[in-house]
């Protein structure tokens, strides 16, 4: 697939696979929970965690869900997804704008990175109305209470429109899957009208379920399809997290959980 061609931007692949229908005038943006330092102007601020502390993903949704309808008014509609992980539409929006990506903040002033250009508008006074607002929301009370980042601002990246992706099988006669737990790879994998199976307990971090991708690919195979792909999110992840340990680990529990479970398989085929 030609990036310069079909890739439209980030969110929409991640909104697809959220399950939200795009017309091709809505425009997307990730919308992370994050932690800013605690202070008065969000300019600032200063990025403590781009994943507010990878929140749970039932927190998120009340927060999500609190947020979207406190800005309503502004037409514009948010969604919630896993963990930090969330989603902001704009129909009849505008492209072009430029937005940083959070983790590429990690612990550095956000001053001049909010987002600027088309429909910045609207994105800039959403962020600073969050970092007033969020922090007094009872979860974020709850969370200040047992030392836990709070989730105090909402922060928009990743701008894109409807994606445009020729269907996998079409193009390459072959039958696919993506294993996942991460919205943009199965954003992917639906838009190519690959298979796009859930695991139970994948999380996208160190703590995801391993053994249960590797199952999870030997089942695809046995119904049939060609081509799996196994999408492990968690040392990438550890990466952005600055947490070398853990990264080392998240390779070793590859080798332990994983490939066995996929070698063993294939060398019986």
């Amino acid at each position: 697939y030609d990036p310069k061609v079909c890739y439209t931007g980030r969110s929409p692949l991640e909104a697809v696979s959220m399950g939200i229908e795009l017309e091709d005038t809505d425009v997307t943006y990730r919308c992370n929970l994050v932690t800013l330092s605690d202070g008065g102007d969000i300019e600032d601020a200063v990025m403590m965690d781009y994943s507010a502390g990878e929140i749970d993903s039932q927190s998120a949704r009340e927060l999500i869900e609190w947020a979207g309808q406190e800005i309503a008014h502004l037409g514009v509609r948010l969604y919630p997804g896993v963990s930090y992980r969330n989603c902001l539409l704009i129909p009849n929006g505008e492209v072009g704008g430029e937005q940083t990506p959070p983790h590429d903040l990690s612990l550095r002033p956000v001053r001049g990175k909010l987002p600027t250009g088309a429909n910045s508008e609207l994105l800039r006074p959403i962020s600073e109305w969050s970092y007033r607002e969020l922090k007094n929301h009872p979860i974020n009370r709850w969370r200040e209470k047992y030392n836990k980042p709070q989730a105090n601002c909402l922060w928009f990246w990743g701008e894109g429109t409807k994606p445009q992706l020729d269907n996998f099988y079409e193009k390459y006669g072959i039958k696919g899957s993506i294993i996942s737990a991460v919205d943009l790879l199965k954003g992917i994998g639906i838009c190519a009208g690959m298979n796009t199976p859930e695991v139970e307990g994948a999380t996208g971090y160190i703590d995801t379920n391993f053994k249960g991708k590797a199952e999870c690919a030997v089942e695809e195979w046995a119904k049939g399809q060609d081509f799996v792909y196994i999408h492990i999110e968690a040392p990438d992840e550890c990466g952005h997290r600055n947490e070398p340990e853990n990264k080392i680990r998240a390779i070793e529990l590859i080798d332990e959980r994983v490939l066995p479970i996929i070698l063993d398989y294939l060398n019986g085929c």
